[in-house]
């Protein structure tokens, strides 16, 4: 599996295009907006976009969804049903926000801690971790040692959880339990700033760093 990310909106926010290298098909994680960029990218990678996978329902992440959903005619996978209200609430935060369109959308399939999702001969694991949101999911590749976990953990910092339905000792408690047991050498794609390891973090991120 590969990953392209391309920062989106003025939140600059991690959307990616994770590609199966075998069959050229696609997945979208977390399409924030600025839907014409993230076509014209899998175009030029020629890719087959044939599913949108959403790791929570902040603005930021999913602004872009039921517009990429709409013209491509794809499913949409994604997040975990307890971020249904934030996923309703989206046309309420692109009013706060300013945003260019972003609506609510109704996923082909809510998501839950060990399932599966997949889009060419790729398979991913499913990884609730709430925290930033009650319904945030975190994507996990095996193969490829590439994780896809929007706002729960960031190079040297941690998701905000001041928002409606966060809880800082959940997302703290996620971030050790589900996520850096998957290994040291794991890449992760976060939802804002720079590609880091869980080892990285383990060893130097203040927030969840080993005692």
């Amino acid at each position: 599996m590969k990953a392209i990310v391309i920062p989106v909106t003025p939140f600059q926010q991690n959307c990616s295009i994770l590609s199966c290298e075998e069959t050229g098909k696609a997945a979208v994680v977390d399409p924030g907006g600025e839907v014409d960029r993230i076509i014209a990218a899998a175009k030029e990678a020629s890719l087959e976009i044939e599913k949108i996978l959403v790791t929570h329902a902040h603005i930021d992440h999913a602004g872009g969804v039921a517009d990429l959903a709409e013209r491509l005619n794809v499913p949409i996978e994604g997040p975990h049903e307890d971020d249904k209200f934030w996923v309703d609430s989206l046309g309420e935060q692109n009013r706060m926000f300013g945003g260019a369109g972003a609506r609510p959308f109704q996923p082909n399939r809510w998501l839950k801690h060990g399932d599966k999702v997949s889009f060419g001969n790729v398979e991913l694991d499913v990884l609730h971790c709430p925290g930033h949101t009650p319904g945030h999911v975190a994507f996990f590749h095996p193969p490829s040692r590439i994780a896809v976990v929007g706002d729960v953990l960031f190079q040297g910092s941690i998701g905000r959880t001041d928002f409606p339905g966060g809880d800082h000792d959940a997302l703290i408690r996620c971030i050790k339990e589900h996520l850096f047991p998957l290994g040291d050498d794991v890449e992760f794609i976060s939802g804002h700033g720079p590609v880091s390891t869980f080892g990285a973090e383990r060893r130097g991120n203040p927030f969840v760093r080993d005692p």
